[in-house]
């Protein structure tokens, strides 16, 4: 175990997934120092620094402020989200990283991330994961399909209000992760980088799952039926136009098409092997989170 290495953790207050802030929080529970790097100063920063993380707020494509960022660090988390920009911010990181003699990157990817996918997201992550390639430091690449969180994102609100679920994804099926687990695995990497290095992971949850089985999963544990009600995806996308920007809609209504061919199923034990415990399960997911499904 690293003793008192420095940890780097990007991301540390991200909304779904909270994937840094989550393998912030377990890195402190470990009683290891961590540089929390945030886009802004808010009470999750300030919750981080109360459990004595050191805070730095600035933008991962800010070449100066990451160069700060990485003194002292040899082990870090870098995460983005989806939003324009993964590719600057990527190469600031690598080269930031190779100048201060970072030895090991853990890099959030995605599942549908490859050269030629309609999404643009998922385009960059591909070119995201070469950049740190070439970097020559050590990296370890986790690809996960959705997060449980975005069930509640997308989902919370007409299952409370009308007991229904209405997503694009036909009868395609995934097997979604917690945020927490992710962490975990970030974690157990990041402690024993040399066991990982050059690997690409696929992070998901115990069982992979249709939205109607899902469906039954929530009335079964809400104790009141839940019906999968699928939509167009370009309905689904008019409906969310009015709260999110253009290049996240791009991405997931393109994700919605891929969910449809199937592309997103498939499930491993990396959250057990890597993160030391097993995934979370969805009954479990949904039991934590009945008030924001339930009220």
């Amino acid at each position: 175990m690293p003793g008192q290495e420095l940890f780097l953790i990007t991301g540390a207050g991200g909304v779904v997934g909270s994937t840094g802030n989550h393998a912030a929080r377990q890195l402190l529970e470990r009683k290891l120092p961590v540089r929390a790097f945030v886009h802004r100063a808010d009470r999750r920063a300030e919750e981080l620094s109360a459990l004595g993380a050191e805070i730095v707020v600035g933008d991962l494509r800010d070449m100066e402020a990451v160069r700060r960022t990485m003194r002292g660090v040899k082990r870090a988390y870098f995460t983005y989200p989806i939003a324009d920009g993964l590719l600057e911010a990527t190469t600031v990181f690598a080269a930031a990283g190779k100048e201060a003699g970072l030895e090991a990157i853990v890099n959030m990817s995605q599942m549908a991330a490859r050269p030629d996918h309609l999404s643009p997201s998922s385009r960059q992550h591909w070119l995201a994961e070469r950049i740190f390639d070439w970097s020559g430091i050590g990296v370890t690449h986790l690809r996960l399909p959705f997060f449980l969180e975005t069930l509640i994102k997308f989902s919370a609100d007409t299952i409370r209000t009308q007991s229904k679920i209405y997503l694009p994804y036909g009868q395609g099926r995934h097997a979604p992760v917690a945020g927490e687990d992710v962490g975990r695995v970030i974690v157990g990497v990041l402690l024993d980088p040399g066991s990982h290095r050059g690997k690409t992971y696929l992070l998901t949850g115990p069982r992979s799952f249709s939205m109607a089985e899902m469906a039954e999963v929530f009335s079964r544990v809400l104790g009141k039926p839940v019906q999968y009600v699928d939509i167009p995806v370009e309905r689904w996308r008019e409906i969310l136009a009015r709260k999110m920007p253009t290049y996240f809609l791009d991405h997931i209504t393109r994700i919605a098409e891929a969910y449809q061919r199937g592309e997103l199923d498939g499930v491993s034990d990396v959250v057990q092997q890597v993160g030391g415990s097993p995934p979370k399960s969805l009954e479990a997911f949904i039991a934590e989170h009945r008030k924001e499904f339930a009220g």
